[in-house]
């Protein structure tokens, strides 16, 4: 059995409910996805789409959806000027412990690129989705480097 590409762990002060709302709301990855909204039914099958300012960035199939445990998804990066690559998947993996909740994000099948962009872009963007759920605010986007949004983003 092979290990996947690329796993992220961390651990968030919330609730397991709270913690799928905000990874599945647009209203709320709007805020702490540095502007991209994510949009779907949820449902297993569905489209999703990640998109910012009316143009779409990634979009793929809802692969499982178990809430607020497990979500899963296609990741097929479509953004314009930026080249193909084979789809990878996302794994969202929501685990309570006391009074905090372990979130195990793994980005599997991924093409060498895509593997660049996200091994900068994941800790970013959960770094900013826990300071969200944990105080509120997001991380500031004009903290973070250009060049290290525009690689996840590109």
């Amino acid at each position: 059995m092979s290990k996947p590409d690329y796993v992220y762990v961390t651990y968030i002060e919330t609730t397991a409910d709270r913690l799928w709302h905000a990874l599945t709301s647009g209203d709320f990855t709007e805020r702490f996805w540095f502007g991209y909204r994510v949009s779907s039914d949820w449902k297993v099958g569905s489209p999703y789409h990640l998109s910012k300012d009316s143009s779409r960035a990634v979009q793929g199939e809802v692969l499982i959806a178990d809430p607020p445990s497990k979500l899963a998804y296609s990741w097929d990066v479509v953004k314009e000027g930026h080249a193909r690559e084979q789809v990878s998947r996302v794994t969202f993996d929501i685990e309570p412990h006391g009074g905090v909740v372990k979130l195990t994000v793994t980005h599997d099948n991924l093409g060498p690129k895509t593997l660049r962009d996200i091994s900068g872009g994941w800790p970013m963007v959960i770094a900013s989705l826990k300071s969200f759920l944990e105080t509120g605010r997001e991380l500031p986007a004009d903290l973070l480097t250009s060049g290290a949004r525009e690689a996840y983003h590109a």
